[in-house]
């Protein structure tokens, strides 16, 4: 039996080689970072291929990263090619034989979430942010299709002033216009992207609940009660917290309907550097209504500052393809879950939208604040994308339907960060002392 000699690893100058001028291969100067950056990390595993005459067959990027950390030497292995045409013939195969593979979408999920929860540096893989979302598969639809609970309890075990942690969410029940609440929810933090669902300043009777089972009882503040300047005026003071209690960049959504588009508006002049787009919501089937019935709803799109947004889905490069006319399925429609939706919060918005626009222009791990919780939407959506939710909520009874629905959903305990009780512990010693 002929034994085969390997070819031997050599180290030359860099300077030394020779880009080959029929490369047919291109590299981004985004991929000979990224080249660099594994080089650095895990050192010189993958060596240059060089011919007989310096000339490079294969490994021009690692080459061109090699120039960019200005290392002076590199290892290569010196091919013994028959011919040209075995030259050229490799110099492509190389290439092309490795793009041929595909993924294992399950373990390639396992091993990039493996890695998430080490907080390594997962962009040494090559996967970008919006690449690492797309792999990283989230099966759990609990999440997405929770059945919440009924109508907030009369009598809520929160309070005012609350702050409470389910995992790596935050709930503080207050005043969002005030800023001492979201220096309560966020401390130091500041958020990566926003999303909130300001009440619409209309009754909830006859324009958002009909003349169904699921009844709601008023919104503790802009339930119609305000003027147009008044409203202006709520919706700025948020929008005001929103920007200072923000990362510059970041992309805040905020959610209306067509009859206060003017208030809104007028809310965000002078207070975000950019109106990036406005997103119409078809949901599928009209709502309330006699003069026309409203078959969508508005979120408008936001910049914080002059710095580099995030962007998932870019072009579609990832794997995403994303309008600014978005379809799902709202309370209205006859869907499951949707009882739990209706039951839960009169203008409640379906998880997965909220999660979508969280796929769109954050990362995971990162911080997502809603000053309007509501039923608590956004967190489940932030659980189910891997990010940390924060929110903010006036209604103590709202606060107390956001904690069941995370805490069902995402099989997490809420602890009130004051001591360090559970919910179950705190709403028994409270119901027992309304009692007395």
């Amino acid at each position: 039996m002929t034994t085969q000699t390997h070819p031997r690893i050599e180290t030359v100058r860099t300077a030394s080689l020779k880009p080959n001028p029929r490369n047919a291969r291109t590299h981004s100067k985004k991929q000979i970072n990224q080249i660099g950056a594994s080089i650095t990390q895990f050192g010189w595993l993958v060596p240059i291929i060089v011919d007989d005459d310096n000339m490079i067959a294969a490994g021009h990027g690692r080459w061109l990263a090699a120039y960019e950390l200005r290392l002076r030497e590199v290892p290569i292995i010196r091919a013994k090619f028959v011919s040209d045409a075995d030259r050229r013939a490799f110099a492509l195969a190389d290439n092309k034989i490795a793009s041929l593979s595909g993924w294992d979408e399950d373990i390639l999920s396992e091993e990039l979430s493996a890695l998430f929860e080490t907080d390594y540096e997962i962009g040494l893989t090559g996967f970008g942010a919006g690449d690492i979302d797309f792999a990283i598969v989230n099966n759990d639809e609990t999440v997405l299709d929770d059945q919440g609970p009924s109508d907030p309890p009369p009598d809520p075990v929160s309070r005012i002033g609350d702050l409470w942690l389910i995992g790596p969410h935050r709930i503080y029940c207050g005043d969002a216009r005030d800023a001492l609440s979201w220096e309560a929810l966020v401390g130091n933090a500041r958020a990566d992207i926003i999303f909130a669902d300001p009440p619409y300043n209309v009754p909830i009777d006859g324009f958002v609940s009909g003349n169904g089972k699921n009844h709601h009882r008023e919104f503790v503040m802009g339930a119609g009660e305000m003027s147009p300047p008044e409203f202006t005026a709520f919706l700025r003071a948020l929008f005001r917290n929103c920007v200072r209690f923000s990362k510059n960049g970041s992309v805040h959504y905020h959610c209306m309907d067509w009859r206060h588009i003017r208030e809104l508006l007028d809310a965000a002049d002078g207070v975000y550097s950019e109106h990036k787009q406005l997103v119409v919501w078809d949901k599928g089937t009209g709502g309330q209504g006699g003069f026309y019935r409203s078959q969508h709803e508005l979120v408008f799109v936001f910049k914080s500052g002059k710095a580099k947004h995030t962007n998932n889905f870019g072009l579609g490069e990832t794997g995403r393809y994303r309008t600014n006319v978005v379809e799902y399925a709202g309370a209205n429609t006859f869907r499951k879950g949707r009882e739990a939706d209706l039951a839960a919060h009169s203008t409640v918005k379906p998880t997965a939208l909220i999660a979508d626009f969280l796929l769109d222009c954050s990362n995971r791990g990162e911080l997502v604040v809603d000053c309007c919780l509501g039923s608590g939407s956004t967190l489940l959506a932030a659980e189910h994308t891997g990010r940390r939710g924060a929110g903010i909520e006036l209604d103590p009874g709202y606060v107390d339907v956001a904690i069941e629905r995370l805490t069902k959903a995402g099989g997490l305990e809420a602890v009130l960060d004051a001591d360090g009780r559970s919910f179950a512990e705190v709403a028994a010693e409270r119901r027992q002392g309304a009692e007395v």
